[in-house]
């Protein structure tokens, strides 16, 4: 059966370990030629600095080869649907990674795929972030379980859906701090829930960010203006000026507390630059686990789709 990883928790527990595992081996020794041969076809809607470079040299690391494709670069741009341009890739490439708008978009080139294909951002979700987020806090704390995670800033964005999934599937413990407007999605808060229930990790959503930072092993911000959300800019900048992550913010925190940030970030909206760049900053250990941490991952996708294995 192919495997696909659209959603965080398309991984169980035990797999996202499995990832984790062959991601240390990777670190240690990146190059390899275990995708010799191999093609990865990159499919952008939106624009990515990270998520580009990961993937395309990560995939060179291993061997392989990437090929960049976006909308006007190909025959989308003239009318050929998601699912004809699926089953066409599906035909000459051995994986395929999207970054796109909707979620459904991601859903159907899954939906009619005969290879894996992976997530590289939706409007729903960002999970390749999480598995790197979640990878940086296990190699910083030794773990995810019983780890106290704070988000603070704008929740209802696909890096927080994302990341909760992944905290309450390995036990840790996650609080999302943000207007009552602007909060996580209910469908994504209440697995996360179901989650930490099985796990014995808690969730919690809160308007109070010194509550959700309090003794707090990790403090996570994002961009207060995502992609595609520009109409809104001064609306969400009024809205969220109380949830900046700076020093005094900090204070209330574990003095060991690590900061964390997907980037690209608006250093004096949403975190002053003596936190982003300071001390207990881990931003770009973070941004250089998502190459380490995808190539784990394709790595597996293929083996469990090819051989069987994990489910």
């Amino acid at each position: 059966m192919v495997r696909h990883f659209l959603s965080q928790t398309d991984l169980s527990p035990d797999e996202i370990r499995d990832v984790f595992a062959r991601t240390s081996l990777l670190k240690r020794e990146p190059r390899s030629a275990a995708l010799q041969g191999r093609s990865l076809v990159m499919f952008f809607e939106k624009t990515s600095t990270r998520t580009r470079l990961s993937f395309e040299i990560g995939m060179t690391q291993l061997g392989g080869h990437a090929v960049y494709l976006d909308r006007d670069s190909s025959q989308l741009s003239r009318g050929e649907s998601i699912e004809d341009t699926s089953e066409v890739v599906s035909r000459y490439a051995d994986l395929m990674m999207a970054r796109v708008f909707a979620h459904d978009t991601i859903a159907r080139l899954a939906k009619n795929a005969s290879i894996p294909v992976i997530n590289g951002l939706s409007d729903d979700e960002h999970p390749c972030q999480s598995m790197a987020d979640l990878y940086t806090v296990c190699e910083l704390k030794g773990r995810v379980k019983g780890v106290r995670v704070a988000f603070v800033g704008d929740g209802a964005n696909n890096v927080t859906h994302s990341l909760m999934l992944g905290v309450a599937q390995l036990g840790g413990h996650m609080t999302v701090a943000s207007p009552h407007t602007l909060q996580p999605a209910y469908r994504y808060v209440n697995t996360a829930k179901e989650w930490a229930a099985e796990t014995g990790g808690s969730i919690g959503v809160t308007e109070d960010p010194m509550t959700a930072v309090e003794q707090a092993d990790v403090i996570y911000t994002d961009v207060w203006v995502s992609m595609g959300r520009e109409a809104d800019r001064e609306s969400r900048l009024a809205a969220l000026r109380p949830y900046q992550v700076n020093s005094r913010l900090l204070e209330h925190a574990k003095p060991d507390c690590i900061f964390m940030h997907c980037l690209p970030a608006h250093v004096g909206e949403e975190v002053t630059a003596d936190v982003a760049y300071g001390p207990n900053s881990v931003i770009f250990d973070e941004a250089e686990n998502r190459m380490h941490v995808q190539k784990a991952l394709m790595l597996c996708l293929l083996e469990w789709s090819e051989g069987g294995g994990r489910q």
